[in-house]
């Protein structure tokens, strides 16, 4: 089964949608299926997800995708805009439908409710990131670091604390073990600067189709009308140098965030999900090396990890989830 992208299917699921709701099992085949369609640097349902969670971590980015593609793919206009803030509503009251047991007719929510109750998931992770989205539409530029990371803290970071509550962590507020918070505070820098390195990767991409600057001002210098003035200069020096010079810091600061949680894997009490986290965060440092090996010139070229590189770090964490398994490291 294929799934088609969620903007392809409004009509059937989306808020004006009349069809029978789907069975349980239609909703975890479409769950299933729109996640292991998705092209991604590293496919989060690899082998090296355990059995048991596959079905969980496809219902939670299935939520992910639909709510990202609710607000990133209507376009960039205002109308565009106002568009994706009513389906970001309809998303969240779904959301609150769901956590307070109401009857479902979105494959996802059927297929989340299931793992939400299985694992004890809370509401306000999947709230944050609606929010997150929301606030796309409303903030295109950033002055300071401090308002892009209150940003990831919606954006990314409640990813991380649901893949750890799938990996039966929890905060010590809630019966973690002791030095549980540390363990959320590392996943927190580790998908912080997921979405960091993405926007760093991606300067060109979001200022030409969806008008947005993340490269905060304050600290840069940088505004929306320089960076389309040195986009049209990829050979001039005087584009090429201060644009390098603006964005080399915030790399080197997202990289920072990377190398002080490389130890996050191995505080996970269930070993067989060490793996699944060692390759996010391997992921992320691979596609900041290529930034750092392009010379930080993100704005003419975007840096990707090749698939030689992609194919060789899934094997190094398929090696580990065999360590695992037998008792090692």
């Amino acid at each position: 089964m294929i799934a088609a992208a969620p903007m392809q299917t409004l009509d059937r699921f989306g808020p004006d949608a009349s069809g029978p709701a789907p069975s349980r099992e239609e909703s975890l085949a479409y769950v299933r299926a729109l996640t292991k369609g998705r092209k991604e640097n590293f496919s989060v349902l690899s082998r090296l997800v355990p059995e048991r969670l596959r079905d969980d971590f496809a219902a939670v980015y299935a939520f992910c995708r639909w709510a990202d593609d609710l607000g990133d793919e209507t376009g960039s206009d205002d109308a565009a805009r106002s568009r994706s803030l009513e389906l970001l509503a309809w998303w969240r009251a779904e959301t609150a439908r769901c956590f307070a047991g109401e009857p479902a007719c979105h494959p996802v929510f059927i297929a989340l409710r299931e793992t939400a109750e299985r694992h004890a998931l809370p509401q306000q992770p999947f709230d944050d990131l609606v929010s997150a989205f929301e606030q796309d539409q409303r903030v295109t530029r950033y002055e300071t670091w401090a308002q892009l990371l209150d940003y990831c803290e919606r954006s990314a970071n409640p990813v991380g604390h649901l893949v750890l509550r799938l990996a039966g962590e929890r905060p010590e507020s809630e019966g973690g073990a002791h030095g549980s918070d540390a363990t959320f505070a590392m996943s927190d820098d580790v998908c912080s600067a997921l979405q960091l390195i993405n926007f760093w990767q991606d300067v060109r991409r979001d200022l030409v189709e969806r008008d947005r600057v993340y490269m905060p001002s304050e600290e840069t210098g940088v505004s929306a009308e320089t960076l389309r003035g040195w986009m049209e200069r990829p050979n001039d020096p005087e584009a090429r140098v201060p644009y390098i010079k603006a964005l080399r810091p915030l790399v080197q600061k997202t990289r920072a965030m990377f190398e002080g949680a490389k130890g996050l894997p191995q505080r996970l009490s269930d070993p067989a999900l060490r793996p699944v986290v060692w390759l996010f965060g391997a992921g992320g440092m691979a596609i900041t090396r290529e930034v750092e090996k392009a010379g930080c010139a993100t704005l003419w070229n975007r840096p990707t990890v090749s698939t030689a590189r992609q194919v060789g770090l899934v094997g190094r964490a398929w090696m580990r989830s065999k360590l695992q398994r037998g008792g090692g490291a």
